[in-house]
C-alpha cells in the first residue's frame, strides 16, 4: 500500500464526461445522468483499501443525508481487479448492497475515466458546482485509519453545503490521503509516482 495524496486537479476545471456502468443495476452513468442537480460529487474509491474502510460508513450516511436535495454523487472505482479481485465489480456489488449506498458505484475497467480526473488515490473526491467546474477536491475530514479522530466528513459536508446554497468554497483545501490506485502494469498515468 502506497500512501499517496490528491493531486489537487485545479479548481474551476470543468468535469470530464464518462459512461460506466453501475455494478449494481448495470445502468449506464455518466454526467448526463445528473444533469437535473445543482451539484456533483464523484469519488473514486474502492473494496480493499484500509483508508476507505475506515470511512465507509461515513460515506454510506452521505448518500443517504443528501439524498433528497441538490446534489448527485457517484462513486468510481478504477483498480486493477485482476491484482485486486476485492475491487472487481461483483465484489463493489456486495459493498455496495452491504452498505445500503444510495449512489451507483460504476467501475473504471479502462481507468481511462480516473486518468481524466486526475484521481490518484483511494478515497479522492471531486465537487463540481452547476456548471460542473471543480469547487472542492480534496479531503473527507481530518481523520485517517492511524488516528483516533472521529470520520465525519465535515471538509466535505462543509464544501458541499456551500456549493448548494451557491456560496464560493474556500479554495485552501487539504489534499485527500490513501492507497494509491491500482493502475494495471503499463497503464500509470505520467502523475503517478
Amino acid at each position: 500500500m502506497a500512501r499517496t495524496e490528491s493531486t489537487m486537479l485545479a479548481l474551476g476545471t470543468l468535469a470530464p464526461d464518462f459512461q460506466l456502468p453501475d455494478v449494481v443495476s448495470g445502468k449506464i452513468i455518466s454526467l448526463e445522468t445528473f444533469a437535473q442537480k445543482k451539484a456533483l460529487l464523484v469519488m473514486f474509491i474502492c473494496k480493499h483499501c484500509p483508508f476507505v474502510k475506515h470511512i465507509q460508513i461515513q460515506l454510506s450516511s452521505l448518500g443517504k443525508d443528501y439524498q433528497n436535495t441538490d446534489l448527485g454523487i457517484v462513486a468510481i472505482s478504477a483498480n486493477d481487479a485482476v491484482k485486486y479481485p476485492d475491487d472487481s465489480p461483483e465484489q463493489l456489488k456486495q459493498m455496495a448492497v452491504e452498505l445500503g449506498f444510495t449512489f451507483p458505484l460504476c467501475y473504471d475497467e479502462t481507468q481511462e475515466v480516473a486518468k481524466t480526473y486526475t484521481a490518484a488515490c483511494t478515497p479522492d473526491f471531486f465537487l463540481f458546482d452547476s456548471d460542473r467546474r471543480l469547487v472542492y477536491r480534496g479531503q473527507l475530514d481530518d481523520s485517517r485509519p492511524s488516528t483516533e479522530m472521529p470520520v465525519t466528513g465535515a471538509d466535505l459536508r462543509q464544501a458541499i453545503d456551500t456549493t448548494l446554497s451557491g456560496k464560493p468554497v474556500n479554495p485552501e483545501q487539504k489534499p485527500s490521503l490513501g492507497c494509491n490506485i491500482k493502475w494495471k502494469p503499463g497503464n500509470e498515468p505520467s502523475y503517478y509516482g
